[in-house]
């Protein structure tokens, strides 16, 4: 199959909320990431690139413009490559090389031999969907998990992983020693790519689709999404996290971090716990 590869640049805010319409609009996937020569790290007044993959195909001047629509923005500028699919998997497969989150943790991708074979290693095709370990958003979670996953009182949650993407935070949570694990995303290529990582690392998740969801509250909720869903999604996160319960908030940036806690104060003792590299890791407990 041909794809159409759609590439843009935009101020942070108006990026995240053109990644978002461009799914809505019918994007089959979206990246984003910073536009500076290292795409892990926002300077101060940069700009953001969104990578947007379509099937050949589609117009790409009409998608883009329904996508402005949606965010309420004027159509940006962007350029288009053809990409064969067979193309598309070298240059995946050139982009993603092993990961290392922390001296006991690797995400390798199949094709990579493990570095350190005494590490937890985890195996993750990216396939179609976010989530590599390689932006600072998904490193932060991945952090997290391994300081608090098996520690005094939390040695086997139960965890919703909330916008899975690739599914790399619900299977670290499994290798860490979830006892049960709940994904879920909006796009049916996620919900696909977590099943097949899952099991290649040997994670029981239970994939579904939303309101497909197991019932009950969870240990623990996550949700590596942006500032704009997750704001819009705080009655039904906070729904999900039992009292006493912890939830673990990413893919923010800085300057958004205290709409977002102010979003999730009224149900959470919540803060800004970390910031690095332009980007807050958000964390709480439920009352």
């Amino acid at each position: 199959m041909a794809w159409l590869s759609i590439t843009l640049e935009l101020a942070p805010l108006q990026a995240e909320a053109l990644s978002d319409a461009l799914l809505e609009a019918g994007a089959e996937s979206v990246s984003l990431e910073s536009a500076s020569p290292d795409p892990t790290i926002i300077e101060p007044g940069g700009r953001m690139r969104i990578v947007a993959l379509a099937v050949a195909g589609v117009e790409p001047a009409a998608l883009v413009a329904a996508a402005a629509a949606i965010a309420e923005i004027a159509p940006p500028a962007f350029t288009v490559a053809a990409v064969e699919e067979e193309d598309w998997v070298r240059r995946s497969q050139a982009q993603f090389g092993p990961i290392r989150v922390s001296s006991r943790l690797w995400i390798v991708p199949s094709w990579h031999t493990p570095p350190d074979p005494s590490a937890r290693v985890v195996r993750l095709d990216p396939g179609l969907a976010f989530g590599t370990g390689s932006h600072v958003s998904t490193r932060l979670v991945l952090q997290y998990l391994e300081r608090t996953i098996g520690g005094a009182g939390f040695e086997h949650p139960r965890v919703l992983d909330y916008g899975c993407g690739s599914g790399i935070l619900a299977i670290v949570a499994g290798i860490l020693g979830a006892r049960e694990i709940a994904a879920t995303d909006i796009d049916p290529q996620a919900l696909e790519t977590t099943v097949a990582n899952a099991a290649d690392n040997g994670i029981v998740v239970n994939v579904a689709a939303a309101d497909s969801l197991p019932p009950g509250t969870f240990d623990l909720v996550l949700a590596n999404i942006l500032a704009g869903p997750l704001i819009a999604l705080q009655p039904l996160l906070a729904a999900r996290a039992r009292p006493g319960g912890r939830i673990v908030l990413s893919g923010i940036l800085g300057t958004q971090a205290a709409e977002v806690v102010q979003a999730y104060a009224g149900d959470f003792d919540i803060s800004a716990s970390v910031i690095e590299e332009g980007w807050a890791l958000v964390t709480g407990t439920r009352r």
